[in-house]
C-alpha cells in the first residue's frame, strides 16, 4: 500500500494572474505557502477476487469495473492519464474540507499522481508532478483553473511562482529568517464559513472576462500589489503594512468575477476589520470556503 500526504496551500497575494489566459500574455505573480493540514491518500492494487475491479472511498463509496464509469473526475482523470489498467483501491482524507478554496482539489490531483506513479515503483520530481496535474485537470478534465495551486501541493513551501509572459512557469523559496516567520504564522488566522462550493463557476467567469478584456485594470493592479509584497516580505515588514496590501488586493480581486464575494461575506469581512485585523480575502476563486486575515495573535 502506498500512502501519500500532499499539503493544501494558502495564497497570500497574486490569485487570478495565475490563469494561463491572463499570465502567457502578460506575465504572473503568486506568493503562496504550503499549510501544515493535508490530503491524505491510501493507494494500492485490488486483488482480482472482488465483484468490482476497482474501488474509491471519499465522501461516496465507488465500486466499478471500468475506469470510465468513476464519477470522481481527477480518479478518473489521473488512472486515464497514467494508463493504470489494473484494479485499484484509492481511500481519501482530508485535514480540510473539501471545495474550501484552500487548493484541495489539486492537492488531491497531485497526490493521487504521487501515489500512482509510487505504486508502479516510480519516483517523480515535484515539478513533473505540478506539470502532469496541471495536464490532467485543464486538458484532461477541461476545468478552468490556474496553476498555483498544483505548483504549491506539489512544492511545499513559502514560494515565488512567477509566470509568462509566455506558458513557462518557474518557482523560487522565499528565503526569510525563522524568527520572521514564526511571527507571519502567529499573525495568520483562517476561518471556515461553513459554505463548501465547486469553484469552476467562479472561474469560468474570471477566464471568460480575462479573455475579453473586462478586468486588465484589476489584475495588473493585483500584479503590481503582489510585487511590492514581495518586496515588504523581503525588507521583514510589518504585518501591517502587509495586511494593508492583502485589504487592498481583495477589493480588486472581487471584482474579477460576479458572485466573487456576498454582502455576508462583505459584513464579515468589515466586522474582522473592525475587530483589529489588518487585512484579508477569501480563499480561492469565491463564493464561500475559508477565510485568510492577518491579524493580531491576541
Amino acid at each position: 500500500m502506498i500512502i501519500s500526504r500532499t499539503p493544501y496551500r494558502l495564497s497570500f497575494f497574486g490569485g487570478g494572474t495565475d490563469y494561463n489566459a491572463w499570465f502567457e500574455e502578460n506575465g504572473g505573480l503568486v506568493l503562496a505557502v504550503g499549510l501544515a493540514h493535508y490530503c491524505y491518500l491510501n493507494v494500492r492494487y485490488l486483488p482480482p477476487f472482488f465483484s468490482h475491479k476497482s474501488r474509491i472511498v471519499y465522501s461516496k463509496i465507488e465500486s466499478i469495473n471500468e475506469i470510465s464509469e468513476i464519477q470522481h473526475p481527477s480518479v478518473r482523470g489521473c488512472l486515464e492519464y497514467l494508463n493504470i489498467t489494473e484494479g485499484v483501491e484509492i481511500h481519501h482524507d482530508g485535514d480540510l474540507p473539501a471545495r474550501s478554496g484552500l487548493g484541495s482539489s489539486s492537492s488531491f490531483t497531485v497526490g493521487l499522481l504521487h501515489a500512482l506513479y509510487a505504486l508502479k515503483q516510480q519516483m517523480v520530481s515535484p515539478r513533473q508532478l505540478a506539470e502532469e496535474a496541471i495536464d490532467v485537470e485543464q486538458n484532461w478534465l477541461k476545468e478552468s483553473v490556474g496553476i498555483q495551486d498544483q505548483i504549491m501541493a506539489s512544492h511545499g513551501g513559502f514560494r515565488i511562482i512567477e509566470m509568462g509572459p509566455d506558458a513557462t512557469w518557474n518557482v523560487k523559496n522565499m528565503i526569510l529568517p525563522k524568527e520572521y516567520l514564526k511571527s507571519l504564522e502567529d499573525h495568520v488566522l483562517l476561518g471556515f464559513s461553513g459554505i463548501s462550493r465547486m469553484s469552476e463557476k467562479h472561474a469560468k467567469s474570471k477566464v471568460e472576462n480575462i479573455k475579453q478584456g473586462k478586468t486588465n485594470k484589476e489584475l495588473q493592479t493585483i500584479y503590481t500589489l503582489t510585487q511590492e509584497a514581495l518586496q515588504a516580505f523581503q525588507d521583514q515588514a510589518s504585518f501591517d503594512k502587509i495586511g494593508r496590501l492583502l485589504d487592498q488586493s481583495w477589493k480588486y480581486k472581487k471584482r474579477l468575477a460576479e458572485g466573487v464575494s456576498a454582502d455576508w461575506m462583505d459584513d464579515l469581512y468589515k466586522t474582522a476589520m473592525l475587530n483589529g485585523a489588518y487585512g484579508g480575502k477569501l480563499m480561492g476563486a469565491g463564493g464561500g470556503g475559508f477565510f485568510f486575515f492577518l491579524a493580531p495573535p491576541n
